[in-house]
């Protein structure tokens, strides 16, 4: 590998998020149902913080 390659980023995952919630109602969470710290009006999938966390750590990119 030469010095003039740029580093290749493997890791596919799009870590953009919904927005934060200000308060109630917040949205239920996909896999749970738990309240998240989304609000309810968002569309697309939520995760509440544990899943959220779990998500992350099984589709983490090992390096």
């Amino acid at each position: 590998m030469s010095d003039d390659d740029a580093p290749v980023d493997y890791c596919l995952i799009d870590a953009t998020r919904p927005p934060r919630a200000d308060g109630p109602p917040y949205a239920e969470c996909v896999l749970c149902r738990e309240p998240t710290e989304y609000p309810e009006s968002y569309k697309g999938i939520t995760l509440c913080p544990v899943c959220e966390w779990q998500e992350a750590q099984r589709t983490a990119c090992s390096g």
